[in-house]
């Protein structure tokens, strides 16, 4: 449900509840001497190959390659440079990704504290890196005009854009252009780009609609962000992606299906998962449908249905939060060996695992050594093995901590912003309803703003007004009261 953003002046207040927001979650303003001096010293040497990676592996020159690499806006934490070029029988796609072991003991300060860490965390005003800035925003980035160390994807395709073969090795690449997504879409679109960038659409399309053949779910909920504008002012908005942004993703979700294929048929590695959901969910979810009068034929899939949701339309914005509830029980599984019992991950209908962002996530670097070394045919190292099977657990826990920061963020901004407007009277949507605690969830038109309201009175989907009662920064909260329809 897209809106005009709330712009918030940048205040020390302001700022002061963004610090005191990251000191009650025990979020990591800083990183010790040690970690520091490490990567100073490594920043300054530069890649090598990590422990027991034999000295026979080569290291290939690509920098022939034209890479680009394609992220948000202002971004130096560059994990991805993208090319491609078409073949006799379909297409070959390049993805060199941040070598990131090239540049940290496997035992020593830094490693020891991306195992804390997990991700990279991101406030408004700051973000929390998973590696110190010298490594993740400098020598370890795939920043333009730069030789990098990278590991790198060749990823070949059939004429529909179905994975035939996939191989991982490292190798020395160099990106000629950092783009963002909107000069990437409007390159795109106004036919600038070249041959290579132009196939990220082509290619992009082609895996959305094998996607949508096997059954993968693609849920296009509208997601609250709080953005530092241009102006300098802090923005509250619903996300709205461009079409660059599926396309570019569906890179990525090649490299991990093709990341996940490699580990299952060597027998070890990490994968990411998430279990079917189970039919008495899905069948309540059938039935919210019905009850806003969504058409939901007996034949048609869970997947198809949401798939097809427009979250601009109130009933069907209602029925996308509700689809939300099955995709829930994501995860992370080490094996090495006997393979797990649950090894696919329901939303993309495929074994799939997370190889992509290693600069800000900790699992990536262990996954690509596994791999690196089944496509090396070597041994992996030890080292990787080893850590493997406390990836879940920290993994699991540095989720966990990204998303309280993340709703704490949201909270406090709401209240912010919604502060001076007490007593205004505000359009929304009901998009969720809880009989047995009689609350609901709604969704404010303008501004972009997600609440719960003590009232199961309305019914899921309708079109509301409701009454702002209360906001208070200090506690994060924001509290609303139903305006009963005088019809």
């Amino acid at each position: 449900m897209p809106t005009l953003p709330i712009r918030c002046p940048v205040e020390t207040p302001f700022i002061d509840g963004f610090t005191i927001i990251r000191s009650q979650l025990e979020i990591p303003t800083s990183f010790s001497d040690a970690v520091l001096q490490e990567a100073a010293d490594s920043a300054t040497t530069g890649p090598r190959l990590p422990a027991g990676v034999p000295s026979t592996v080569s290291i290939i020159d690509r920098r022939d390659i034209e890479f680009v690499t394609v992220d948000p806006p202002g971004s130096q934490d560059l994990d991805q440079a993208y090319a491609a070029e078409r073949r006799d029988n379909g297409f070959r796609v390049f993805y060199a990704i941040a070598d990131v072991a090239a540049f940290i003991a496997h035992d020593g300060p830094i490693s020891n504290e991306a195992l804390e860490r997990a991700v990279t965390l991101y406030s408004p005003d700051m973000r929390t890196p998973l590696h110190p800035v010298e490594l993740s925003e400098g020598a370890a980035s795939l920043l333009a005009d730069q030789d990098r160390a990278a590991l790198l994807w060749t990823i070949d395709l059939d004429a529909e854009g179905r994975l035939e073969h996939a191989h991982l090795e490292r190798a020395t690449v160099r990106s000629r252009e950092q783009l963002d997504y909107q000069m990437a879409q409007s390159r795109i679109d106004d036919g600038t780009a070249h041959e290579s960038l132009a196939l990220l659409k082509t290619i992009g399309q082609l895996r959305e609609a094998l996607e949508a053949e096997r059954g993968a779910v693609s849920l296009s909920l509208p997601s609250q962000e709080v953005v530092h504008g241009t102006d300098g002012a802090f923005v509250l908005e619903y996300d709205v992606s461009r079409p660059v942004e599926g396309w570019n993703a569906q890179i990525s979700l090649l490299t991990g299906i093709a990341a996940a294929k490699i580990m299952l048929d060597g027998g070890h590695g990490l994968l990411r998962t998430l279990p079917k959901p189970y039919g008495k969910t899905v069948r309540s979810i059938r039935e919210a449908g019905k009850a806003l009068g969504i058409d939901w034929p007996a034949e048609m899939s869970y997947a198809d249905r949401v798939r097809e949701l427009d979250p601009n339309i109130p009933r069907e914005a209602a029925l996308l939060t509700q689809s939300a509830r099955a995709l829930r029980g994501a995860g992370y599984v080490a094996f090495n060996g006997e393979l797990p019992e649950l090894r696919t991950h329901s939303a993309i209908a495929s074994e799939y695992a997370h190889v992509t962002a290693p600069l800000r996530r900790v699992a990536d670097r262990y996954a690509n050594e596994a791999i690196l070394a089944l496509c090396g045919e070597y041994e992996t190292p030890e080292w990787a093995l080893k850590a493997m099977p406390e990836i879940p657990s920290a993994m699991g826990r540095g989720v966990s901590r990204d998303r309280r920061l993340e709703k704490a963020i949201v909270d406090f901004v709401e209240a912010v912003v919604l502060e001076p407007r007490t007593g205004e009277t505000f359009d929304a949507v009901v998009v969720d309803v809880d009989e047995e605690d009689n609350r609901s969830k709604i969704q404010l038109r303008d501004p972009a703003v997600v609440a719960r309201i003590a009232t199961s009175a309305a019914d899921l989907g309708a079109e509301v007004k409701v009454r702002l009662d209360s906001a208070i920064p200090d506690r994060r909260e924001i509290t609303f009261s139903l305006i009963p329809d005088k019809k």
